[in-house]
């Protein structure tokens, strides 16, 4: 039995996703039941994709508008970042990845490795990331990708070379955490 007590749980909000507010016991070190607080956000489980093509030695990545990003400062509100998405009910983390590489970049992929996976944001979001690599040739690109228009996307491609990429890591020039880890991985282990 969990020494862990929800004592209440409240709605605030269930515009996309429920954001509920709690309270509940844990203990202390010293055993002790400690009265606690926490918001969190409900939000699905997501799949993040790093494509490389080892021969042309480039990734292709995405740039697309975040609006959190903008409200903390980022000053257009753009992110370079790995291709991403939520897993729809009844999808593996597998399958999302495959769909989503194929809506945002319109590359058909077949060797997808899974190199990890993280909780986003543990203190106040429940989403889980199941982090991806794949290899790629120009030959898998079979659409224009992009998104869909229907949900509102508007992605841009973005090539980086390896050494491109390598230097905008090196000098925390990329503000995304998927990105960041997944290409860390790459340079660590490729």
């Amino acid at each position: 039995m969990s020494a862990i007590q929800i004592t209440s749980r409240e709605t605030l909000s269930a515009q996309k996703y429920p954001l509920k507010h709690y309270t509940y016991q844990q203990p202390d070190g010293n055993g002790q039941m400690q009265e606690l607080a926490s918001e969190v956000y409900h939000r699905p489980d997501a799949v993040a994709v790093l494509l490389y093509n080892i021969h042309e030695e480039k990734f292709v990545l995405t740039r697309q508008f975040r609006l959190p990003s903008y409200l903390n400062g980022n000053h257009s509100g753009y992110l370079t970042e790995t291709c991403a998405g939520l897993i729809d009910e009844g999808e593996t983390p597998e399958q999302t990845a495959i769909r989503e590489v194929k809506e945002e970049l319109g590359y058909q992929i077949s060797n997808l490795t899974k190199v990890g996976a993280v909780y986003t944001s543990a203190g106040g979001i429940t989403e889980y990331l199941h982090l991806f690599i794949s290899p790629i040739d120009d030959l898998q690109n079979h659409g224009i990708g992009g998104g869909l228009a229907e949900e509102g996307e508007d992605i841009e491609t973005i090539i980086l070379n390896f050494d491109k990429a390598h230097n905008l890591l090196k000098h925390g020039k990329l503000n995304d955490s998927k990105t960041v880890m997944l290409l860390q991985h790459y340079f660590l282990f490729h």
